[in-house]
């Protein structure tokens, strides 16, 4: 999976499935500040990315994850 269809699908499912306005969306945008992401949007978040990339989210793996940058890093060396 490239890194463009890894991003796609993360901004599907954050505007869809978490209603997050598109224009908050941006790679340097930081996931609880400038996005919204809470607790209860993270335990959405492990489900989502478990059902589209088939992997399950460690908790203590994204503790560092701050921005959508660092998001997709993440979700990239884990399909790669």
């Amino acid at each position: 999976m490239s890194r463009q269809e890894i991003e796609e699908k993360v901004r599907a499912f954050l505007i869809e499935d978490l209603e997050i306005e598109e224009d908050k969306i941006a790679p340097e945008a930081r996931l609880k500040e400038d996005m919204g992401v809470d607790s209860l949007d993270f335990v959405d978040i492990v489900v989502i990315v478990e059902k589209n990339f088939g992997f399950k989210i460690k908790p203590e793996e994204m503790a560092g994850i701050i921005t959508m940058q660092q998001f997709c890093d993440y979700i990239e060396s884990k399909v790669a």
